[in-house]
């Protein structure tokens, strides 16, 4: 493993109904191909109970939304070796239905929130056109190369 992708990695499943299908490994692969420095990561797949109360109580929106991050070194110039830190929340009924309304399998959907989330813990935004421009074609490309269909093709129709 190179330094760049130096990765610990927790997975977190108190809402286990992807344990089965959406695996540490899996997981472990998508973080990996979206990271460009070292990294210490949790991942946890909640109900739309916990992601609501988390999305309400950190961003002050309240509903449970598809993805959280929590980069705790946000905004820090890091030294090249040290890792990114971060939690990655995904709400389990959120990416199910999302998937389904695209026309998605839920892992190709996951796949597409991990690598989303781990660029956000990366200091990637999408506040701003140039910036979302950016991190989409960026995901797109990560994506690509994990043998999964641009997100974002159908999402101006």
């Amino acid at each position: 493993m190179s330094e760049k992708n130096k990765l610990s990695l927790s997975v977190q499943y108190p809402d286990s109904r992807l344990q089965a299908s959406i695996t540490r490994a899996k997981l472990r692969r998508w973080v990996q191909a979206a990271l460009l420095a070292p990294a210490e990561l949790t991942i946890r797949f909640v109900d739309a109970a916990e992601g609501r109360t988390l999305n309400r109580d950190y961003r002050g929106k309240d509903y449970a939304t598809n993805v959280l991050t929590f980069a705790y070194n946000e905004g820090e110039q890091l030294a090249d070796d040290a890792p990114t830190q971060a939690d990655i929340i995904l709400c389990t009924d959120v990416l199910e239905r999302e998937a389904a309304e695209q026309g998605k399998t839920v892992e190709q959907h996951t796949a597409h929130l991990i690598v989303h989330g781990v660029l956000h813990a990366q200091g990637y935004d999408h506040m701003d056109d140039a910036e979302a421009t950016e991190m989409e074609g960026l995901e797109t490309e990560i994506l690509a190369a994990l043998g999964i269909a641009d997100p974002y093709a159908d999402a101006a129709g």
